[in-house]
């Protein structure tokens, strides 16, 4: 008698400590839970590789256009499109070095908004006379104005004789300031610009 109550409660010690140590079947243990984001926040996807600092920034939002309709090119009798001509076998491969990035509507908005801001502070520099020869002014002036919108060696900027550019973030801004003229152009950077100037410099080299 004593003898089988003792394998009885042998038997259910084996089987009580079997079923501590296992998982029931067909059941998966929850993976540990990370603690929830604070309220409002997002994952961080970092840094962009494209991304350039900004400069020349307007303080408010500049209003921005709608859209043109896009158009179909109509075709010629042949089947091309109007204005393709014959142009030399190769050309825009060959010039595709000095392609300039695209703009969107929104993009160009801010341009025109940025080149107000460097055409104000460059009007300045020539108001102030000082003109050397060619009526360029000093490059330093130059530099110095474009530096009060925040724009430096980080932004691309290039000055010389009489010719300025820089990259605000968005699009390039460029042109010249000299004693007779003061010009803006808002367009995008460069596919590959002059060495040793910045994105926003057309490449006077060929391929």
């Amino acid at each position: 008698m004593l003898i089988r109550r003792s394998v009885t409660a042998v038997a259910l010690l084996v089987l009580t400590l079997t079923a501590c140590g296992t998982q029931p079947s067909g059941v998966r243990a929850a993976a540990p839970q990370s603690p929830p984001a604070p309220s409002g926040a997002t994952p961080s996807s970092g840094p962009s590789s494209d991304t350039r600092p900004e400069c020349a920034r307007p303080a408010e939002a500049p209003t921005v256009p709608p859209s043109p309709s896009a158009t179909r090119p109509t075709a010629d009798a042949d089947g091309l499109p109007e204005g393709s001509g014959d142009g030399a076998p190769h050309y825009a491969e060959n010039h595709a070095y000095r392609m300039q990035a695209s703009l969107s509507p929104e993009e160009q908005a801010w341009g025109a908004a940025s080149a107000r801001l460097v055409r104000a502070e460059l009007e300045r520099v020539r108001k102030a006379g000082g003109a050397g020869a060619y009526g360029a002014y000093p490059d330093e002036r130059v530099v110095a104005a474009l530096a009060r919108l925040g724009c430096g060696e980080e932004h691309g900027v290039y000055v010389g004789n009489g010719f300025y550019s820089l990259h605000t973030g968005t699009v390039c801004v460029s042109g010249r300031v000299t004693r007779e003229e003061l010009t803006t152009e808002v367009h995008g950077a460069y596919a590959e610009p002059q060495p040793g100037t910045g994105p926003c410099v057309e490449n006077r080299g060929g391929h």
